[in-house]
């Protein structure tokens, strides 16, 4: 084997290994994502109480104590490795496609794994719009009515989303939004398994429908809350 040729599979391996590691990475942040979405869907269905004490004093505390701050930072740092991995993945796969379409075809594909970038996009506009509207403005500028509860003051974000939900194009876009990331979770919780290496006959179809249900719950769950709030006496 020439000099040339080492160097060339060196580089592949390099490469795959490379890859690999991204993959493995982006498969936990993914994974760390969804459990705080379950999180975060638990105290948004706060705001449907009639009254949405419950709702500021639990958003306080997410934003105040000290653990919780410590978990922001790194849910802060789990959306940037999976954004970033992902989108590096993403032209490493476009700059393969040449050889990728001689071994499978476009039918191929799941659906949902081939607009994976795409609903990727959609989601990260909608979560900058998402942290502009609600974290800035709470933590720095100071923008959001202030309420108290049994003697102490509390940012009132609550009458702030019942607010924000009683416009039409927020609710359309708060709806579609969700459902661009039904469909991204729907293959990301499975793909994440495959990533990670744990596939197996006997329990990757529980993983299949898993992945299912976990999408459905959490996008119905969201979108359960500017509906009732647009359509209910608020």
């Amino acid at each position: 084997m020439s000099e040339i040729q080492s160097n060339q599979l060196t580089m592949s391996y390099s490469l795959k290994q490379s890859s690999l590691t991204k993959k493995f990475v982006m498969a936990f942040a993914g994974l760390f994502l969804i459990t705080f979405l379950f999180v975060h869907l638990g105290i948004n269905f706060l705001v449907l109480l009639p009254s949405t004490d419950a709702f500021n004093i639990a958003a306080h505390f997410m934003g105040t104590n000290i653990l919780i701050k410590v978990f922001e930072v790194v849910l802060f740092g789990g959306f940037f490795i999976h954004i970033i991995y992902g989108l590096i993945l993403q032209i490493q796969n476009w700059m393969a496609r040449p050889n990728r379409y001689k071994i499978e075809g476009w039918s191929h594909t799941s659906p949902f794994s081939k607009f994976m970038i795409h609903t990727a996009a959609i989601i990260f506009v909608f979560l900058i719009i998402h942290i502009m509207d609600f974290y800035i403005d709470a933590k720095f500028l100071g923008n959001i009515d202030e309420v108290t509860i049994d003697g102490k003051s509390y940012h009132d974000l609550g009458a702030k989303v019942i607010a924000e939900f009683q416009y039409t194009w927020v609710v359309i876009g708060y709806v579609a939004s969700f459902l661009f990331l039904g469909f991204h979770l729907h293959h990301g919780f499975e793909s994440a398994f495959q990533s990670l290496g744990l596939t197996h006959t006997k329990y990757t179809p529980f993983i299949k429908n898993l992945s299912l249900i976990i999408s459905i719950v959490l996008t119905v769950g969201f979108i359960i809350i500017p509906l009732a709030i647009y359509f209910g006496n608020y």
